[in-house]
């Protein structure tokens, strides 16, 4: 049995003895006067108007375990089951959790700092949840963060040498896809990643939108070429897939076109969309690696570059 169970149990034990005591009282007194009876009746009434509030349940407390700041409170007695357990622990896992933007080399050579990875743990908080108790008034929710492991220092000399290549062509005539490649390109290039910081395409390249320079071409969904903003972006993260590959950096998450492309051979692309499919992978190397991307006329180079001292010693 869980411990608000338990602390439930013992309160409505301890309501019903008292509620027996004031009954007896009570019925004492109408066995005497009429006038005792209707004292004994208001009294009754007095006592059950303390109960209420004595017995009024308090907040639990959600705390962030990182600095012990209160992140929301929650009444204990809604936690009935597991599933209400895991609900809470979701919603605070879609409101706190986001993924690492790794930092990015930018114009003279400075680096720009990106953004921590920050975790729920959904399933330690969850069991945490399913054993408070009716008395409990604070929970601490398991957050981790996680800074992008590189720094200005760390990431001198990361473009010297090359630890994987690839390149596609296009048709530079064709404006609209031209445009989604060079944009996609410039967002992906530069990237520095310091050893286990991650890659999110869809994250680092953002939404395709009209707005944000994006323009019409053709993209295969459902098998189907049709015409939609942002066509040919897959290019480039087929491209990056690829030369990550080639390095030996480890893939977190892959998909395939729904049919053949004309760029690479068959199950060798890397489709993404917006909210949807995403390629990611990580730097699992000891060193810092930086994404080198390019677009000369009709060709797409993507490179994985690292310290020419970390390269020779493959």
């Amino acid at each position: 049995m869980s411990g608000l169970k338990k602390g439930i149990l013992l309160l409505m034990s301890g309501a019903v003895a008292g509620g027996l005591v004031l009954w007896g009282t009570i019925g004492g007194a109408a066995a005497g006067s009429e006038e005792d009876g209707n004292q004994g009746i208001k009294h009754y009434k007095k006592e059950l108007s303390l109960s209420a509030k004595e017995f009024n349940e308090p907040d639990l407390t959600l705390i962030d375990s990182r600095n012990g700041k209160q992140l929301q409170k929650i009444k204990a007695s809604s936690i009935k089951t597991t599933e209400d357990a895991q609900k809470i622990a979701e919603e605070l896992e879609s409101k706190y959790d986001r993924p690492l933007i790794p930092a990015k080399l930018v114009g003279g050579g400075q680096l720009r700092p990106g953004q921590s990875r920050i975790v729920v743990n959904t399933e330690a908080l969850t069991k945490n949840l399913e054993n408070v108790n009716a008395f409990q008034r604070s929970l601490e929710v398991p957050i981790s963060e996680e800074a992008p492991n590189v720094s200005a220092k760390t990431a001198a000399n990361v473009d010297q040498a090359t630890l994987g290549s690839f390149t596609t062509t296009f048709d530079s005539s064709v404006s609209g896809r031209s445009t989604n490649i060079a944009l996609s390109v410039q967002a992906i290039n530069n990237i520095v990643l310091g050893p286990g910081d991650r890659f999110y395409y869809n994250l680092v390249v953002g939404e395709r939108t009209a707005a944000r320079g994006y323009q019409k071409a053709k993209e295969i969904v459902n098998k189907e070429l049709v015409e939609g903003i942002g066509g040919g972006i897959c290019q480039t993260s087929t491209t990056l897939y690829n030369a990550v590959e080639k390095a030996g950096l480890g893939i977190i998450e892959l998909h395939h076109h729904s049919k053949s492309v004309g760029y690479v051979p068959e199950n060798r692309d890397a489709t993404v969309s917006w909210g949807g499919k995403d390629f990611k992978f990580q730097n699992d190397k000891n060193h810092p690696v930086i994404i080198k991307a390019k677009v000369n006329g009709g060709s797409l180079t993507v490179q994985i570059r690292a310290a020419a001292k970390h390269v020779t010693s493959r």
